[in-house]
Formats: structure tokens, sequence, C-alpha cells
């Protein structure tokens, strides 16, 4: 009988130490608040800590939302050639003409291409594509071409009203 008291004590002195260091280090990291409700006798921990990771998410989250995305949308393929200085010349025009519109100019040897606009809709690509061609800016015809582009998120809350 006497070993069995031994280990008892044991356990209980090793408990006793385990619970006395988790409290302390609880106590240390966190703040320990009374809840009034039942009458004082219950005890919430508040880590601050997860209020600080909250307001963390929250403008990681916010500033997520203000990026611009990619979706699958159009855009105009206004030119494709291998004359550099008629490239320049029409890019400049388009500039002049559309300078809300984005432009694109790629050079894939040895061809130059410029690309038109984030358009959502396949109608709206096509109205500019008509004032382009009716302006006669470029010779050759202009295409439409299927390509992820930019959505802003002032665009997208207007897109989604409609």
């Amino acid at each position: 009988m006497l070993p069995n008291t031994k280990m008892k004590m044991k356990w209980l002195l090793f408990l006793f130490i385990a619970l006395s260091l988790s409290v302390f280090n609880r106590v240390k990291a966190q703040e320990l608040l009374t809840d009034t409700i039942g009458n004082g006798k219950s005890i919430y921990i508040r880590d601050e800590r997860v209020d600080l990771l909250g307001k963390k998410m929250a403008e990681y989250n916010e500033g997520l939302a203000e990026k611009t995305k990619l979706v699958s949308g159009f855009r105009l393929m206004v030119l494709n050639t291998t004359d550099r200085n008629y490239a320049m010349k029409v890019r400049a025009a388009l500039l002049q003409q559309y300078p809300d519109q984005k432009m694109y100019m790629v050079f894939l040897t040895p061809y130059i291409k410029i690309k038109l606009g984030n358009f959502i809709n396949k109608a709206d690509a096509e109205k500019v594509r008509k004032k382009i061609l009716d302006s006669k800016l470029v010779s050759s015809n202009i295409y439409i071409v299927s390509e992820l582009v930019e959505l802003k998120p002032k665009e997208k809350t207007t897109n989604t009203e409609e």
C-alpha cells in the first residue's frame, strides 16, 4: 500500500506543478475578466492577440477588394504589322481618341500587335470597333479577341447592377 501512496503523491505533485505553470503562462499573456451576468462567477479569458489578428485580417480583405481582378472578356486587335513607325502613329492616334481605354502594345518578332480596351461585354467592344473603323484610323480589319481583361472594383459594381 505504501508504493501506491507514493505514486499518488507524485502524481498529485506533478499535476499541481503542470496546472500552476499553465495558469501562470495564460495569465501572463491574456487578460482575465469577470462576467457580471452570472453573479460574477463566470470567468472568460480574452486574448488581445485575437482582436489584433481580426483587425489585420479585415485590413487584408479590404485590400483584396480594392485590387483589379482578371476576368474573361474582350479586347480589340487593332493592328498587327511589321512597320514600327506606322504602329506608333496608330497608337498615338488611338490614345488621343480613346484616352479612357487601356492600350496594349506587344512585340512578337517581327510583328507589332496593338490591342485596345478591357471589355466585359462583346457588344461594348463591337461599338468601339465600329467607331474606329468609321474614323479610318486603321486600314486593315479590327478583330474582337477573347482574353482575360482587367476588372476594377468600380466597374464590377456597375456591371452587376445591370
